[in-house]
């Protein structure tokens, strides 16, 4: 089963330890207990047990797993995968004790471009995963500063085909709480909005949270931008946020104007206008009042 290794681009194995086999490098292949195994620290690509997991269960089942998993030895004892979740979740459901690995020995910020670029082109990546896989390779490369010429949001662009500017907004939205990220995942945000919203302090985000899951509204552009603008200023409050996210429009009723021309037409040249007013008010109500007592022929009368 192919993971996705053959694409990596940038900064994968062969950046790392050069074009040799890991054979060639002594790292061979060496089963290790799957209790000996820990998931990699803040892992960002989770999966459920899919029509694609279990026809993973059914491949190993049969064959085994056909590629080794990559892990990294734990200073507390055992080893953390770098790549190979999924694997050592099909052994699991299995009841497979045992699983091929190999094991390198990169340093943290090495490990995490490993695994960022060994996960990436998962089929289905989540929105949340994408945002925050990237955020954890962009300070893994910041901590190597440039290369190739390259700064980092560029680096990254070139690897994953995107640019530097779209790799840039995944890591604005990896700012969001998780909640907000479920939401962007969910489609109830989008990804401009998020972006917007990521720019929101921790306190300020719970609250754009909160008004959004007891509203149930969805969150607008333009909302999501007036409560970044307002949090720059340093103004942005509880009562603030409610107020953006759950204005109604009030559609303003077109004032009712009377043709003075025509209405001039039937008073002397001598009346202000208040004195017209006060006549058509008195008339106003006198045909009110019929129509009221009139009965079916008040009804009937018209002005």
């Amino acid at each position: 089963m192919k993971n996705g290794l053959d694409k990596i681009k940038l900064t994968s194995y062969d950046d790392l330890f050069g074009s040799d086999t890991m054979e060639q490098k002594g790292k061979s292949v060496i089963e290790i207990h799957i209790s000996d195994l820990h998931e990699f620290p803040d892992h960002p690509f989770r999966f459920e047990m899919d029509a694609e997991m279990q026809e993973l269960v059914e491949s190993v089942k049969r064959y085994g797993v056909l590629e080794p998993i990559l892990v990294r030895q734990r200073e507390q004892g055992g080893y953390v995968i770098i790549s190979g979740h999924k694997r050592t979740a099909a052994c699991k459901e299995i009841g497979q004790n045992v699983i091929p690995a190999v094991v390198t020995d990169c340093n943290d910020d090495e490990a995490t471009i490993l695994m960022v670029d060994s996960n990436i082109y998962r089929r289905n990546i989540l929105p949340s995963q994408k945002a925050k896989a990237y955020q954890m390779k962009y300070e893994a490369l910041k901590h190597q500063g440039i290369q190739g010429g390259l700064h980092t949001l560029e680096q990254m662009g070139e690897a994953f085909g995107e640019s530097g500017k779209t790799v840039q907004r995944y890591v604005w939205l990896a700012r969001l709480n998780d909640d907000l990220l479920e939401m962007l995942d969910r489609k109830k945000i989008g990804i401009v909005p998020g972006i917007a919203l990521s720019f929101l302090k921790k306190e300020e985000q719970e609250w754009v949270t909160d008004i959004l899951l007891e509203e149930k509204i969805k969150l607008q552009t333009k909302e999501a931008e007036q409560c970044k603008e307002q949090s720059q200023k340093g103004l942005l409050t509880q009562n603030g946020v409610k107020e953006i996210l759950c204005c109604k429009k009030v559609k303003i009723d077109k004032p009712f104007m009377l043709n003075a021309n025509r209405i001039k037409g039937y008073f002397p040249d001598s009346y202000s206008e208040e004195v017209m007013e006060e006549i058509i008010c008195q008339l106003l109500e006198q045909w009110k009042q019929q129509r009221a007592g009139g009965g079916e022929g008040g009804e009937r009368e018209s002005v």
